[in-house]
């Protein structure tokens, strides 16, 4: 990723909020960190796509 990019968001419009685990079924994001995304450095954007990984490999949502 160059300078001029952005951190692209992980959202893909399927906005639910799981009750059990607290994500979002399409992202995997919790209601915090949706909410922080918007004012959010490109290091703790990063840091947010790093935990959604870590969600998707043990299978959360």
């Amino acid at each position: 990723m160059t300078a001029t990019e952005e951190v692209p968001s992980p959202c893909i419009s399927v906005c639910r909020m799981n009750p059990q685990s607290g994500l979002c079924e399409g992202c995997l994001r919790s209601i915090e960190e949706i909410a922080q995304w918007g004012n959010a450095g490109d290091e703790f954007k990063q840091t947010i796509l790093q935990r959604i990984e870590q969600r998707r490999q043990k299978g959360a949502s």
